[in-house]
């Protein structure tokens, strides 16, 4: 029989400090520079409070512009970027075709590389100097920069999320109750219509929601290939880098902010509350695969088409460059690697160091979150649950303006120094590692870790030799996540980077607005190999401790 835990016991001195250390740190790198964006946006240059800053966020024509292009792009992007997916997860899951692993492989793309790769090959084809706008079709003056780059850019950016959970909603459904329909004379139509379209639209509306907040809140196309079109995320860049108002950013920051809580709430709280119960515990034979010709033909010639195009336009970015001149000399030179690694060197370390400080701390403060959040009873509980999530509403335009503003003068004066880069990775992409943390820990039983208590040691040692590896998945995939995202980031880190630390992706970047395409296509190809050896290096590390890299997830 379990002993029960005495209601009185008093928590240890360690507990109590790992609870007031991690509060604090939480309310100082994630709460405290959203109340300062949040001060800013009514304080003005000369120090007087007024509120005209949201005033002219929304009378402004330059700010009104760039809000109405969010939302639309974010709407349009949303809705392509989900049928597209649907159609991808349909065919993984019902529909028989050989090379379905390659979707895996697509939706890797997105992650480990910059979050501009997908915009900048697009410009490389269909540029004014595009491979087949001027070179193969002799078109001239040719723009592809503006809404419609910007929309087949983010469509294609984004697809592959919407792909990754759809393709969980509908490889959850139960054979047995679309089964049932054709049992009772419904063809594969009226099924597809009346049963298997109502039991995914919790997730096809959950997809789209998530696909318009990471739309909105995208920072790296934009800057690539928006041109005139003019977003939320940019408009805040421009305004307090460009234009030098504070308030007047921290202000568009908010309202791009408000945005993205609001759909993050709307996905929790309407999304969850119409999720259906498909799996009944009963066992459930395997999906027959339909093969029928006048259906998998069209969609398997969708999704090869769609699937050849994503893949073309990684590829091309390491084919640019090996180019001496694209547009103009496509003759093979390897001058485009060697300016790259003369200009980009420090920037190529920096990114590496700092992705590589900030990946165990996020995952060891990951793992405390969640361990206390399910283990331990205190209050503020809740709130630390709340606080430490966050960062996936938060867009990284908005946590970039705060670090800014929170931390340029004493006591913590850490603006443009190695730290405060660190610490925008560890609290930005801390998200992802409590969230599998509290999935793994809700499934231990907590009499394992009670015995260890009632032969006398102290939360730290239970957390360290008992619960830390009963939950090594979601550590190290935490460690993974961390280490990748970090070394892409774009959107936060663009406010914070200075002479001393810049960042690969940042220095990509200013190349791409030089015209040195090949460069940047180089520094890009560079960083892509770097991401990927560290993730091969972390899975055979993880794989010699017993952890599956097939249970690793990377979104």
């Amino acid at each position: 029989m379990r002993k029960k835990q005495d209601v009185g016991k008093p928590m240890d001195i360690i507990l109590v400090l790992t609870i007031f250390a991690t509060m604090l740190s939480l309310i100082l790198f994630v709460v405290f520079p959203l109340i300062r964006v949040a001060i800013q946006s009514f304080v003005s240059f000369d120090g007087t409070v007024s509120g005209k800053a949201y005033i002219q966020a929304f009378t402004s024509e330059e700010n009104f512009k760039a809000l109405t292009h969010s939302l639309v792009l974010g709407f349009t992007s949303a809705a392509l970027s989900t049928a597209i997916g649907f159609i991808f997860a349909y065919c993984a899951s019902y529909i028989k075709m050989r090379g379905k692993s390659i979707f895996n492989l697509i939706a890797m793309l997105p992650i480990v590389s910059p979050p501009f790769a997908v915009a900048l090959s697009i410009i490389l084809l269909f540029g004014s100097r595009g491979l087949i706008t001027y070179t193969l079709l002799g078109l001239r003056d040719v723009n592809i920069y503006g809404f419609r780059g910007l929309l087949f850019a983010q469509t294609l950016s984004y697809f592959p999320i919407a792909y990754l959970l759809l393709n969980g909603v509908l490889s959850s459904i139960d054979p047995s109750i679309e089964e049932a329909s054709r049992n009772m004379g419904g063809s594969r139509g009226k099924t597809f219509l009346h049963v298997t379209l109502p039991l995914a639209l919790p997730g096809i509306a959950n997809s789209f929601l998530l696909v318009f907040i990471k739309s909105v809140a995208d920072f790296g196309n934009p800057i690539t290939i928006g041109g005139n079109y003019q977003t939320l995320a940019t408009q805040i860049y421009y305004q307090a880098i460009g234009n030098y108002d504070m308030q007047g950013g921290a202000a568009v920051a908010i309202l791009l902010l408000l945005i993205s809580m609001s759909l993050f709430a709307m996905s929790k709280l309407w999304v969850e509350k119409k999720t259906f119960v498909t799996i009944t515990g009963k066992a459930a034979r395997k999906r027959d695969m339909i093969s029928e010709k006048h259906i998998a033909i069209p969609l398997n010639t969708c999704c090869y088409i769609i699937s050849f195009v994503v893949i073309a336009l990684y590829i091309l970015i390491p084919l640019v460059s090996f180019v001496k001149l694209w547009g103009i000399d496509y003759t093979f030179t390897l001058e485009n690697y060697r300016y790259a690694f003369n200009v980009g060197k420090k920037s190529l370390r920096d990114s590496t160091i700092m992705a590589a400080l900030a990946t165990p701390v996020t995952g060891i403060l990951a793992m405390i979150i969640a361990f206390l959040v399910v283990r331990k009873k205190f209050f503020g509980r809740k709130a630390m649950e709340f606080i430490s999530m966050l960062g996936m509403t938060v867009p990284g335009t908005v946590m970039g303006i705060g670090y800014v503003l929170s931390f340029n003068t004493p006591p913590i004066a850490i603006t443009g120094t190695m730290l405060i880069i660190v610490l925008s990775y560890v609290f930005r992409y801390l998200p992802v590692g409590v969230q599998s943390g509290l999935t793994s820990l809700k499934q231990i039983d907590p009499a394992i870790e009670e015995a260890a208590s009632d032969l006398g040691a102290n939360s730290f040692k239970t957390f360290v030799t008992i619960t830390l590896p009963l939950i090594k998945t979601a550590f190290f995939g935490g460690l993974v996540y961390t280490f990748v995202k970090s070394m892409t980031s774009v959107s936060a880190v663009i406010f914070l980077v200075s002479a001393r630390y810049k960042l690969l992706t940042v220095s990509i970047l200013d190349q791409v607005d030089s015209g040195k395409f090949g460069v940047a296509s180089a520094m890009s190809t560079m960083l892509i190999i770097i991401v990927y050896v560290a993730i091969a290096i972390l899975y055979r590390f993880i794989g010699l401790l017993g952890v599956n890299k097939k249970d690793i997830k990377l979104t």
